[in-house]
């Protein structure tokens, strides 16, 4: 049986729901990641960045767009202990700019995948994936890269079903 670690990003606090701004006390993506880890087991770890993004919204959204167009790489306050000993990795963040937050490049660029599977998993309001599979393709040499599952942000907290399904197919 495959040892499973769930790593992701998520954002607590001001959120963009259906069209507007709302202060959410769980994270869509960490949300999803808990439905994961009840249907599939694992080990769940959040990634925190060592300098938080703002609490407003519209300023955080600002700081990621710089962070992309930068190629930067956020400190981060820990790593995954032990990551070789996972056979499947699921990989959550929402979805900013097209892609994933960079401190997800951060974490991913630090370990070797050759020989991994590596499932993603997105929250968004509207754009899907994006580009991020194509850019984990990149990050994670040497890994098979599954299909990725979707989740409308505003629609998490019902997800729990789908979710368990798609991930129980997936591993």
């Amino acid at each position: 049986m495959a040892k499973i670690l769930i790593v992701y990003y998520s954002r607590k606090g001001e959120n963009y729901v259906n069209g507007s701004i709302t202060t959410i006390t769980k994270g869509n993506t960490e949300r999803v990641a808990e439905y994961i880890q009840k249907a599939v087991g694992g080990d769940l770890f959040e990634v925190e960045t060592l300098r938080p993004y703002s609490e407003s919204y519209m300023t955080c959204i600002d700081e990621a767009k710089q962070e992309l167009r930068a190629g930067a790489r956020p400190e981060l306050k820990a790593y995954p202990e032990n990551f070789e000993e996972y056979d499947t990795v699921f990989v959550g963040y929402p979805n900013w700019w097209g892609t994933m937050p960079m401190c997800m490049f951060t974490l991913l660029e630090k370990y070797d995948f050759t020989g991994k599977t590596v499932i993603p998993f997105c929250t968004n309001e509207g754009s899907g994936l994006g580009s991020s599979e194509k850019d984990l393709k990149k990050l994670c040499k040497g890994a098979l890269l599954k299909p990725g599952l979707s989740v409308h942000g505003a629609e998490s907290e019902s997800a729990g079903s789908k979710t368990a399904v798609w991930a129980r197919n997936s591993v």
